[in-house]
C-alpha cells in the first residue's frame, strides 16, 4: 500500500508517477476525519446561507434606515452586487485554487469575507453597501470552488453524492440563523435606532472568526499534491489519515487497489484546460451551465426578494419576516438531507432530472395561486417550503454534478466557470429583474418571473436526463480521467 515513483521514462513533461492513493482514499470507512472535514469547510455553506437571510430579512430595516433608505429596487441591485462578486471571487479564486492549492485558497477566501462582512455593518450610503455587499459575495464565491474541490477529493467515492448534497443543506442552518438572529436583533426594544440591521451582519464576521481555527488542521488534497509533482507529500497525508483510522481500530472496507500513473508536471496549460472544458468535456458543459443556471435563476430571485412579497403582497412587519423565514429554512435543509442517499442509490441523472422537473412545476402551481391572490401568508408558506424541498436538492445536486464531472487537475476551475457562468446568466439579473417586478405591485407580473423560472427548471431537467452523467458510487478518476493521467501500457 506504498506509493511508487517509477525510474524515469519518456513522458510529456518528465518522470512518472505510479499511485493507489486516491484508492486507498475511497476504500476508508467514514469516520470522525471525514466529519471533522466537513464540519470545517462545509460550513462555508451555512456562511452563505446566513448573508443571503440577512439580505432578505433586514429589507425592510435598511428601506427605513436614515442612513440608507433604500428602495425595493436598490435592495434588488444590492442582491445582484453580492451575486456579481461571488462570480468574479468565484473565478479569480477557482483558478488560483488549481494552481497554488486547496489549501492556501481556503484561508484566502474566508479572510476576505470576514473583513467584507463585518465592513457591511459600517455601510453609510447605498454606494458603500453595494460595493461591500460585492467583496463578500467575492469571498463566498471564492470558498465554493476551492471548499467544494477539496472536500470531493477527500469524500469516499460510494457516500460522495449523500456527503455533497448534505452539506449544502447546512446552507439553511445559516438562514435560519440569520432569520432567529435578525428577529432579537432588529427588535427595537433590543437593538435600538439604525443599530440592528448593522449588528446583523457582524453575527458572519464572528463566525468566520471562529472556523479559522477550524481550519488549521485541514491538511492539503492529496489528489491536488499527486498533480503537482508532490508525491511524496501526498503520501505523508494519506498514511497520517490511515494512522487516524488504524488508532480507533478501524480498517478499510476492501483490500482492492487500483493504482493510477500520472506525467509529473508542476501545472496544466491553459490549452489543454480549454479543451477539457469545451470539446472533450462539452456535453458535460453543457449539464453542469444548465443545472447552475437554472437554480441560480429559481434560488436567487425569488430568495432574495422573498421578504419583499410578504411585505408588499402580505403586509408582514418587516421585523416579523424572521419567523416566516424559518420553515423556509427548514424544508430546504430537509430536503438534500431526505433524498440525498437516493443520488447515491438510485443515481444521479435519475434524481437530478426528478428534483429539478417537480420545482418548477410545483412553482408553477402556486405562482398561480398567487397571482389569484387565493393563498394565505401562511398557505404562501407552506407551498414555498414543500417547493424548495425539491429544489433545495435539486441546486445541490448541480453543484456535485459540476464538481465531479471534469478532470483532477481542472475541478476548482470548472466548479468556478459553471458557478460563474450559470449564476451570472441566472443570478445576477434575478434579483433586480424580481425586485422591478415586485414595485409594479401587480401580482400577475411577478407570477411571470416565477414562470421564467420554472421554464429554466424544466429545461435542465429535461438536459440531465438525456446528457447526465452517471457518477455514482465512482471514484473521481473512473468520472473523469485526470489530464496528466498516463493509459495502460499494453
Amino acid at each position: 500500500m506504498s506509493l511508487k515513483t517509477a525510474a524515469p521514462r519518456p513522458a510529456s513533461s518528465g518522470s512518472i508517477i505510479e499511485t493507489d492513493l486516491p484508492s486507498r482514499l475511497d476504500r476508508l470507512p467514514w469516520g470522525r476525519f471525514h466529519t471533522l472535514i466537513v464540519v470545517a469547510l462545509g460550513i462555508t455553506w451555512l456562511l452563505d446561507g446566513l448573508e443571503v437571510t440577512l439580505a432578505g430579512a433586514v429589507a425592510g430595516a435598511l428601506k427605513s434606515s436614515p442612513a440608507l433608505h433604500l428602495t425595493d429596487a436598490d435592495i434588488g441591485l444590492a442582491g445582484s452586487a453580492y451575486i456579481a462578486g461571488a462570480v468574479l471571487g468565484a473565478l479569480i479564486f477557482g483558478w488560483l485554487t488549481d494552481r497554488l492549492g486547496r489549501r492556501k485558497l481556503f484561508f484566502a477566501t474566508l479572510g476576505l469575507y470576514l473583513v467584507a462582512t463585518a465592513a457591511t455593518a459600517l455601510s453609510w450610503n447605498f454606494a458603500s453597501f453595494a460595493a461591500l455587499r460585492f467583496l463578500t459575495g467575492a469571498g463566498i464565491g471564492g470558498e465554493y470552488a476551492a471548499i467544494n474541490s477539496t472536500i470531493q477529493e477527500f469524500t469516499p467515492a460510494r457516500v460522495r453524492g449523500w456527503t455533497d448534497l448534505g452539506i449544502n443543506g447546512t446552507f439553511w442552518i445559516g438562514a435560519a440563523l440569520g432569520a432567529g438572529g435578525s428577529l432579537v436583533l432588529l427588535d427595537p426594544h433590543v437593538v435600538p435606532g439604525d443599530f440592528g440591521w448593522r449588528a446583523c451582519f457582524f453575527i458572519g464576521a464572528a463566525l468566520a472568526l471562529v472556523i479559522v481555527f477550524m481550519r488549521v488542521w485541514v491538511p492539503e488534497s492529496p489528489r491536488w499534491l499527486l498533480t503537482h509533482n508532490e508525491p511524496e507529500q501526498a503520501k505523508s497525508v494519506v498514511e497520517d489519515i490511515e494512522a487516524r483510522f488504524r488508532r480507533v481500530g478501524s480498517r478499510p472496507l476492501s483490500d482492492e487497489l487500483h493504482t493510477l500513473r500520472f506525467a509529473r508536471r508542476e501545472s496544466t496549460p491553459f490549452s489543454e484546460v480549454f479543451e477539457a472544458l469545451f470539446v472533450t468535456h462539452r456535453r458535460r458543459s453543457l449539464v453542469g451551465l444548465s443545472l447552475m443556471t437554472a437554480q441560480a435563476f429559481f434560488y436567487n430571485a425569488i430568495f432574495f426578494t422573498y421578504a419583499l412579497v410578504l411585505t408588499d403582497f402580505y403586509h408582514v412587519p418587516g421585523g416579523e419576516v424572521g419567523w416566516y423565514l424559518l420553515p423556509f429554512a427548514l424544508g430546504n435543509f430537509l430536503g438534500p438531507i431526505v433524498l440525498g442517499h437516493a443520488f447515491d442509490a438510485v443515481g444521479r441523472r435519475t434524481m437530478i432530472a426528478l428534483t429539478y422537473a417537480l420545482s418548477g412545476l410545483l412553482l408553477i402551481g402556486s405562482g398561480y395561486l398567487f397571482a389569484k391572490g387565493v393563498l394565505t401568508v401562511k398557505e404562501q408558506t407552506v407551498a414555498w417550503m414543500v417547493i424548495f424541498f425539491f429544489a433545495s436538492a435539486a441546486a445541490s445536486s448541480a453543484y456535485l454534478t459540476v464538481s465531479e464531472s471534469f478532470p483532477l487537475e481542472i475541478r476548482a476551475l470548472a466548479i468556478a466557470v459553471f458557478y460563474a457562468f450559470g449564476t451570472a446568466l441566472g443570478g445576477i439579473a434575478g434579483p433586480a429583474f424580481f425586485g422591478r417586478l415586485i414595485d409594479t405591485q401587480q401580482r400577475g407580473a411577478v407570477f411571470e418571473g416565477y414562470l421564467v423560472g420554472s421554464g429554466l427548471m424544466l429545461a435542465a431537467a429535461a438536459i440531465a436526463a438525456v446528457w447526465g452523467v452517471d457518477a455514482e458510487r465512482k471514484s473521481l478518476e473512473q468520472v473523469a480521467t485526470p489530464l496528466s493521467a498516463l493509459r495502460e501500457e499494453p
